[in-house]
């Protein structure tokens, strides 16, 4: 047929195609097929394939690709990575929608991070961290070995653990390592905590100490208190030491020299806890970098103003129950905006700006968990034989770990979080190093690590 005929002959026939059913469509379709040989059926099969799997993410611009992958969920994107390399590498550059599902499983982000590719390797390994945290495969336990009696006393700063015993001595731990540091002999340790160069103690016997980790001497001796000097804390800048005693009483010294610069008073039951920190919010009372000093009871938290001036009065006195009938458990955090505490209503957060009740979580299945850590996307709770972390946006238990039988404490000293950088959201490199420790019957320290991420 001349070529002429033939594009005539295909008019018609494409004229005819147009005005059938779509059943008699598929009929002439099928007789032709029938009649079709070999080099007919290739050809259809190579254009068939062009025409139904049409590549959109190839085809589409970059933006209205990423646009449309937002709506897909993690495990489905990984799935469409594995359609081919080109889809690979378009669903694994779209930043945002990695960003987004780090978000989710509570993962900081620095959006700094100029890589394209970073993001979604990022969330991989999140999603394996996150699943041990479910299978209770997280961490590891490890034991320090050294003291040869009660461990009253813990604290802990940037690796390093320091532990106060009846057997009259400090020791300063590496936790990595687990290897003793420095071994010096005090008093009886109620309270510890440190620097690089000293050690600053609490003692049953109503003083507080200052001792020389390179030599062990006694620099200062803190005198005055009447009971038990359950908590110390001190800045050097300002100079200042605070202690918190079964005395009732809160008292602040001058660091270098040794001398009592002032007595607050207002607590009924012993002072167990004192933190010496700057605010970062500004009220009507303070502004940010003011120097704030927190003192706590079994039922009330009290808020002092601490600036070159020491003769102060209380800001504000916070508690859950105004008879009293519900009691504030020993462990108290402050991170400069907000006050947190324990009771058995729950966890109590206030604004510090405001010194309102924020937030109130309420412990799930009636269980009476004490904080040990809380940030912005965690907390970390214990009882007496579990750890616990909980996800704060949803107020639910995530992950679990089991404890030994520990060595109980009404002033919570015995027991401490390790790292808590990973609280405001995990971020890959901050999930390692020291979780929890306690002091164990046995007079050891039992530790909780966190477990190389695989």
């Amino acid at each position: 047929m001349e070529k002429k005929d033939f594009e005539a002959w295909l008019e018609n026939l494409s004229a005819s195609f147009y005005t059938l059913t779509d059943l008699q469509k598929n009929e002439t379709l099928d007789h032709l097929i029938s009649l079709s040989g070999a080099v007919q059926l290739r050809h259809l099969s190579n254009n068939l394939e062009t025409l139904l799997k049409r590549d959109f993410l190839r085809l589409l611009p970059l933006e209205l690709s990423f646009y449309l992958l937002k709506w897909l969920d993690p495990q489905t994107l990984l799935t469409c990575c594995l359609v081919s390399k080109q889809w690979n590498k378009v669903i694994s550059a779209c930043t945002e929608v990695w960003q987004m599902a780090c978000r989710n499983l509570g993962w900081q982000i620095d959006e700094t991070v100029q890589d394209t590719l970073h993001w979604k390797k990022v969330y991989l390994r999140a999603v394996v961290r996150m699943k041990q945290l479910e299978d209770h495969e997280a961490f590891q336990t490890a034991s320090l070995i050294g003291h040869s009696a009660r461990v009253y006393a813990l604290y802990y700063k940037d690796g390093l653990l320091c532990t106060g015993s009846d057997d009259l001595s400090a020791k300063l731990w590496d936790v990595s390592t687990g290897q003793c540091i420095y071994g010096i002999q005090t008093h009886t340790c109620a309270a510890v905590t440190f620097d690089e160069q000293k050690l600053v103690t609490g003692s049953f016997d109503n003083t507080v100490a200052c001792w020389d980790w390179s030599t062990g001497a006694k620099t200062q001796h803190f005198r005055g208190h009447t009971g038990a000097v359950f908590s110390v804390d001190y800045n050097d800048e300002l100079d200042l030491l605070v202690s918190g005693s079964a005395d009732n009483t809160v008292k602040i010294w001058a660091l270098s020299s040794g001398t009592c610069l002032n007595t607050l008073t207002g607590h009924t039951e012993w002072v167990t806890k004192v933190v010496l920190q700057k605010c970062e919010v500004e009220s009507i009372v303070h502004s940010p970098g003011d120097f704030i000093l927190l003192s706590a009871d079994k039922y009330e938290i009290k808020i002092w103003p601490i600036g070159r001036e020491i003769n102060c009065k209380c800001l504000k006195t916070l508690y859950v129950s105004d008879d009293r009938s519900i009691c504030l458990q020993p462990r108290l955090h402050f991170d400069g905006k907000y006050i947190v505490c324990s009771s058995a209503l729950g966890l109590y957060q206030w604004d510090f700006a405001s010194y309102e009740i924020q937030r109130i979580i309420k412990m799930p299945d009636s269980t009476n968990l004490s904080l040990l850590g809380f940030g912005d996307i965690f907390a970390l709770l214990f009882d007496n034989h579990n750890l616990y972390i909980m996800d704060l946006r949803t107020e639910k238990l995530i992950s679990r770990w089991p404890l030994p039988e520990y060595r109980k404490s009404k002033r919570g000293s015995s027991f401490l979080a390790g790292e808590i950088a990973w609280l405001n959201g995990l971020d890959g490199m901050n999930d390692i190093g020291l979780v929890f420790a306690t002091s164990m019957p046995d007079h050891s320290i039992h530790l909780v690590l966190w477990k190389e991420n695989g």
